[in-house]
């Protein structure tokens, strides 16, 4: 499929792990050819700049695909020196400050090694899906190795991803016009000015202007330079490309050129050029065309999955309006709209892409060119779950529906904001710096198929996620215990309505 694909190179470490010597990896590599192909970036800067813009699309997602799906070997770089000659844990190991050892390798690791795919975490209840409690990552933020300093994270889900990059890019433009417009004022009229700060109806406070300053101490839910960063779930990471390289790093040990250093083995594992320019490319383009999550109603309506009884329509139905009188809906917004539905890798605004590579790279030098991007129609391009209706019509259900003004209507059941939850969920260390209660709105599309729930995985139900909220989240809370049982069924009704599938797997 591809016509040109790179190697990771096998190179001698100034230290090797006592298990793997470099003759080791010559003759693993020998007896065990690779078989991930990696992704050139020049072949997709090729075809763009011949205008086959929908071709470089199609390889880019395909080989992130296949690079999803790939199971990663030690001798491509794969898994670190975690101590006891083991190459992957659950468990970080700050006590390893030996040479070449877990302490030392760069960038700092906060977790893993702990897998050998992507798919081995996400894989509920299909490829991309969410992960069960025994995937969660325990994360050591400040590389303590204090086990009461640990945190611990839920495998997201993946699906709809491009559509939420760019609603937080949409919204950060938004967030910084009013920002440059108050600015602006406060010099033109020699006044103190004073405006809200909404993005697609979201509030995040208020900021005011003297010209020459800025007063951003009422500034809410994002950070003070108003970046609506929609991933991770403290809300401290702005695009699929440093998503996927950071997860890269940390979880599988496979270490991007782009974030280490050409010819650079920053974990000592006796390889370099891990991952290429052209895969973080090539999986930020498979994430951000996900399918978007369905639901249970939408499914049977297709014929694709079993018709529902009346009785279980008519739950749901009332729960949906049952999870709007609760309050719910105040931070998990039942949809959001994209005004120009065309995700581009990279991004055409600078806060969500590198001007330079955290190794210190030029991007477009490497092909990664705002001017010649790889784009898609998130209403149009997904090439999952194309399926036929129950009159054998064609049906993009995996893309995302348009309204009347060709906007993309985004179902997330989330604002992009972060909120104080409260003490209950409030974690020993503040990893971010927003605060230890403080967490991005879960998104609740595809929620049904998810559990379990929270940042920590700990509410096994969605009644027990439910009730943990608190802080920003308690008034929601006790409105649902106040609730009759009838309606807290029908609240739990709507909520499990709400799916992931892809066409081909099961849909639980």
């Amino acid at each position: 499929m591809w016509r040109h694909f790179v190697l990771p190179v096998v190179m001698l470490a100034s230290v090797l792990t006592p298990a793997i010597a470099e003759t080791d990896l010559d003759l693993v590599g020998i007896l065990h050819p690779q078989r991930t192909r990696h992704a050139d970036q020049a072949e997709f800067v090729a075809l763009v700049s011949d205008g086959q813009r929908q071709k470089a699309f199609r390889r880019a997602f395909d080989s992130g695909n296949e690079l999803f799906s790939a199971t990663f070997k030690t001798v491509e770089g794969a898994g670190a020196h975690v101590g006891q000659e083991l190459r992957f844990t659950r468990v970080p190991r700050a006590d390893l400050t030996g040479a070449g050892e877990w302490a030392n390798h760069t960038p700092p690791r906060t977790t893993g090694p702990n897998a050998q795919s992507c798919s081995q975490c996400h894989f509920r209840p299909g490829d991309d899906g969410a992960g069960p409690a025994v995937a969660d990552v325990h994360r050591d933020p400040f590389r303590t190795g204090n086990p009461a300093a640990f945190i611990r994270r839920n495998t997201p889900h993946l699906f709809g991803a491009g559509a939420v990059q760019r609603l937080a890019e949409e919204m950060t433009v938004e967030l910084q016009r009013i920002r440059d417009e108050a600015a602006a004022a406060a010099c033109a009229g020699g006044t103190r000015v004073e405006r809200p700060l909404l993005a697609k109806g979201i509030g995040f406070g208020t900021i005011a202007a003297v010209c020459g300053a800025l007063d951003t101490s009422h500034v809410e839910g994002v950070g003070v330079d108003l970046v609506v960063r929609p991933y991770q779930w403290k809300g401290t990471t702005a695009s699929l490309r440093d998503f996927t390289r950071d997860a890269a790093h940390n979880e599988l040990g496979m270490q991007a050129v782009e974030l280490v250093g050409d010819d650079t083995d920053g974990d000592y594992d006796g390889v370099a050029n891990e991952m290429t320019v052209g895969d973080m490319t090539a999986l930020a383009i498979y994430l951000a065309a996900q399918p978007r999550p369905t639901s249970r109603i939408e499914l049977a309506s297709l014929g694709l999955t079993a018709p529902l009884p009346a009785e279980q329509k008519d739950a749901i139905n009332r729960g949906k309006i049952v999870f709007r009188d609760s309050g719910c809906a105040s931070c998990h917004v039942p949809l959001l709209k994209i005004d120009f539905a065309v995700f581009s890798e990279p991004s055409q605004n600078p806060n969500y892409r590198d001007s330079v590579f955290p190794a210190g790279q030029d991007p477009v030098s490497r092909g990664v060119d705002p001017d010649r991007p790889i784009l898609f129609d998130l209403t149009r391009d997904q090439p999952d779950n194309r399926v036929k209706d129950t009159k054998d019509n064609p049906v993009s259900l995996g893309s995302f529906k348009r309204d009347d003004r060709g906007r993309a209507v985004v179902e997330l059941y989330g604002d992009l904001k972060r909120h104080d939850m409260g003490a209950e969920l409030a974690e020993g260390v503040d990893e971010a710096g927003t605060g230890p209660a403080v967490f991005l709105t879960e998104n609740l599309w595809g929620v049904g198929s998810t559990a379990p729930y929270l940042h920590d995985g700990r509410a096994t139900t969605l009644t027990e996620a439910i009730l943990a909220h608190g802080g920003e989240g308690a008034a929601s809370r006790t409105a649902f215990l106040a609730m009759d049982t009838d309606r807290q069924r029908d609240l739990i009704a709507f909520l499990s309505n709400l799916r992931l599938f892809k066409s081909g797997e099961d849909e639980e």
